[in-house]
């Protein structure tokens, strides 16, 4: 087994950024080989872009599903979703959260649609209870709102490489680098989501709603609404300042106009300017005036 090898576990634009770093200014004779995967859960995951860049740099790549051992003493997972069995490598996971906050799911999304000031990657060593790993390095940024998940996603991905281009010489040469136990009392978890999770619930106020929005855009499916039983996809939203409504309906129309209609919050107003079907046919102007959204 050659001590300076590493396998990738690369998915989504981040694993592929990462990836063109890599080739672009790092030593790709450090890669055993990339393994990589589709996620139905995206419009657009990167698998054929990865792929494609391993072919381009010469770098072994293959399908999940096909995956068998290499001689590699490192793996590092990027925005991977199942178990790695790695027996004879130390694996490093790059996760899309400050650690201990936000152990767990989707932690980006979650982290958008709470207005966290700040969002960042922690390299850890993975343990047998996920996300508790001891800590080899961060980095960060701050962010303001509002703010979208595609842009969200080109700002951790510079947090990525920054990890990367710091660890990738040391990860090879070293074997196993320096690290720090995390702070059990500082941990917080962020939960798996599925389709309901897309819903708006239309009780929270306008300002969380609008991250929510954001939150839930390109490259994911869109926030979701029922109107008539009909399933909808809210894209783009602005939050306009609360009146005074005597019998408070959340979720029913208010105003309607040229730029969409207004739909009442559980506190504040959110104009819906880009609503589209689940076939992506715009669903605005409104059939009628008289409708409440589920």
């Amino acid at each position: 087994m050659s001590p300076s090898k590493v396998t990738l576990y690369l998915m989504t634009e981040k694993g592929y950024r990462v990836l063109e770093h890599i080739v672009r200014h790092l030593d790709t004779s450090l890669i055993a080989q990339v393994v990589s995967a589709r996620d139905k859960n995206l419009a657009r995951d990167y698998y054929d872009e990865i792929v494609a860049l391993c072919h381009e740099a010469g770098i072994a790549c293959i399908s999940r599903l096909a995956a068998r051992p290499v001689a590699s003493s490192l793996a590092l997972a990027i925005s991977w979703r199942w178990l790695i069995n790695e027996p004879n490598s130390t694996l490093v996971v790059l996760h899309d959260s400050l650690l201990p906050r936000y152990r767990g799911f989707a932690p980006l999304v979650n982290y958008l649609i709470n207005g966290e000031p700040e969002i960042g990657v922690t390299a850890l060593y993975a343990d047998r209870d996920f996300d508790r790993g001891d800590i080899i390095a961060q980095a960060r940024r701050s962010v303001v709102y509002p703010l979208t998940i595609a842009t969200a996603i080109e700002t951790v991905s510079e947090c990525y490489i920054e990890l990367v281009s710091q660890l990738w010489q040391s990860m090879a040469a070293a074997g196993r680098l320096a690290a720090e136990p995390q702070k059990e009392t500082l941990a917080t978890y962020s939960l798996w989501r599925d389709d309901e999770d897309y819903r708006l619930d239309w009780q929270l106020d306008a300002s969380r709603l609008r991250r929510t929005v954001d939150a839930l855009g390109w490259p994911y499916k869109g926030a979701a609404v029922l109107l008539d039983g009909v399933l909808l996809r809210v894209l783009r939203v602005e939050e306009l300042p609360d009146v005074i409504i005597e019998n408070r309906a959340p979720g029913k129309v208010l105003f309607s106009d040229a730029q969409g209609p207004v739909v009442v919050c559980g506190h504040g107003l959110l104009r819906l300017l880009e609503v589209v079907t689940e076939q992506g046919q715009s669903a605005l102007p409104l059939p009628k005036f008289r409708v409440r959204f589920c």
